[in-house]
């Protein structure tokens, strides 16, 4: 679909098959593997920027990996789609032979958070339509670009070792790595690096964020005339008394710095003259161990079918997905940590810095702008936001890296002001030093045989601390590849339009309209103004009989 011209040239470049080379140095491999990665930064940034423009959510992200899967195979990778029962999932794999290293990284939107690039206030690109409102379209272009680093070094110098490339759809809804996990996708790999997009540039070790599991239950009752409830057996009735349970649960059974439970209604019936036959709740349950996630999911299912009891209404559950807590291991966080400390920040621009500068003064944030020195090495501080990537790392030693890709200040995640920075110049530097660091981590793997088995032998004595894992999902579990296919067909044909290829002359700002860096707000914004508001109070209906 899309030319990868700059890519194949870079390699081309590299990757000249000169006979018996002199075995080159560890130093001398990464910087070659940089001058691939700068060859191609510019056509990575559009890549990100096509994926920002594609807006796809969970599941339904198959523009992305048309573009990201057929990259990797023009750079001469295999490229398997379709793993583990999800379309939009895939593995790639260049070389053969130990040691494996994987790169893995997910690549899903967030509903309602379209926003048009480096504008200061709301502008949706489509009105209620999905966006990345995170910036997860960063994270597969800054695995290609490491990628095609290590295919150049390999075709020039034939060292052993194979690198295996994976993308994993629906994050936002912890619903593909488990089932990635159970395929056995991950068997044989030495060692795993993730990404993911952030304002600094770093990785941590240790437990991070809480394991979890989505749970949907569904109520199945009697239709009948709203004039004649009693006819009826209301479905809605069942879903609202077992919110009303599990809201009076949260405060007597735990603590919140311990689980967190929250819901949605999908399906709550179809008007209110109609007495709801069926209706639908799901909810995500998060916790510090997947012992408390199971407890808090038992007691949850003793409320559903104690709604469905008082209401003479019949339940039904479906676990859509599960994963244990992210546990990063502490010798391959060194390892990516140092080379991220000896590549450091991107130069940044004055246009970047005075961009970051205004979206901190429109949001009402502190204005630093953008830092200028990478975070340390740290021991997460376990956290209640969820991942699913949790289980590879109770399989595989595994790091997160977060690369600098966003200015700091949004309002939240998860919101349209979180998808300000990901289609910027800011995102494309982000993107190429977190391909450097990468690649550099991998080259230290592969020609550091010690460093690795130091890191194995450490991994196993990680997962000694702990219980032994196991799956969070039922047997005969399927991925719940169908969310999102009806919002997702919705918004498609009207964001069609803004859809950007990364073969164009223009840049996608330009393409936009968007003004880099804008101008500076004389105030902040503020959230008031960019929210929808409380209707009135007061009736506007007359109530006087007499007129």
């Amino acid at each position: 679909m899309y030319r990868t011209s700059s890519v194949i040239l870079a390699i081309a470049l590299a990757a000249s098959p000169a006979a018996a080379q002199e075995k080159p140095s560890a130093e001398q491999l990464k910087q070659e593997a940089f001058a691939v990665v700068d060859a191609n930064a510019d056509l990575m940034g559009r890549y990100s920027d096509a994926i920002f423009s594609y807006s796809e959510i969970g599941f339904q992200e198959f523009k992305t990996i048309a573009l990201v899967t057929e990259a990797l195979a023009k750079a001469g990778f295999k490229v398997e789609k379709g793993v583990a029962g999800m379309p939009t999932a895939y593995r790639a794999t260049y070389g053969s032979g130990g040691p494996v290293i994987g790169l893995m990284s997910d690549f899903d939107g967030v509903p309602g958070a379209s926003q048009k690039p480096a504008a200061l206030a709301h502008d949706p690109v489509v009105p209620g339509a999905p966006g990345h409102g995170e910036g997860h379209n960063t994270h597969q272009p800054t695995l290609i670009g490491a990628a095609l680093a290590f295919k150049a070094l390999k075709d020039k110098y034939n060292f052993p070792g194979t690198l295996v490339v994976y993308g994993g759809p629906a994050e936002e809804l912890l619903a593909s790595r488990g089932y990635m996990t159970n395929a056995g996708l991950f068997k044989g790999v030495d060692a795993m690096m993730d990404v993911h997009i952030g304002t600094a540039f770093g990785a941590s070790y240790g437990l991070n964020n809480f394991a979890n599991v989505t749970v949907q239950w569904s109520f199945r009752g009697k239709q009948a005339h709203g004039a004649r409830p009693w006819q009826g057996r209301s479905a809605l009735d069942a879903v609202e008394l077992m919110d009303t349970g599990v809201n009076l649960m949260r405060e007597h059974g735990y603590d919140p710095a311990d689980a967190r439970v929250h819901y949605v209604i999908p399906d709550g019936g179809k008007q209110p003259n109609v007495v709801p036959y069926e209706a639908t709740v799901w909810y995500y349950i998060r916790a510090k161990s997947p012992e408390i996630v199971s407890d808090v999911l038992d007691w949850v299912r003793d409320i559903a079918q104690g709604a469905a009891l008082s209401t003479k209404t019949r339940v039904s559950e479906r676990v859509l997905s599960g994963s244990w807590p992210v546990n990063g291991n502490r010798l391959l966080a060194e390892l990516v940590v140092k080379n991220i400390t000896r590549i450091g920040m991107p130069n940044w621009s004055k246009d970047d810095i005075a961009f970051a500068r205004a979206v901190q003064k429109s949001m009402g944030a502190p204005v630093e702008g953008l830092p200028t020195k990478v975070d340390p090495l740290s021991s997460d501080r376990q956290g209640s936001s969820t991942s699913d990537a949790g289980d590879i790392s109770w399989n595989v030693p595994y790091v997160r890296m977060y690369i600098p890709a966003k200015p700091d200040g949004a309002l939240a995640g998860h919101h349209w002001s979180a998808a300000l920075g990901p289609a910027t110049p800011i995102a494309h530097k982000g993107i190429a030093v977190g391909s450097k660091a990468l690649i550099a981590s991998v080259v230290d793997l592969i020609t550091e045989p010690a460093a690795l088995a130091a890191i194995k032998a450490d991994f196993q004595k990680q997962l000694a601390a702990y219980p032994a894992w196991k799956t969070l999902i039922p047997p005969g579990s399927t991925p719940p590849i169908h969310l999102n296919k009806e919002d997702m067909a919705r918004y498609r044909p009207a964001l069609a339009r803004y859809e950007y290829d990364p073969r164009s002359k223009q840049t996608y700002l330009q393409f936009m309209g968007a003004a880099y860096p804008p101008a500076e707000p004389a105030t902040a914004i503020g959230k008031a103004s960019n929210e929808p508001q409380p209707a009135a109070s007061k009736s506007s209906i007359d109530w006087d009989w007499e007129k």
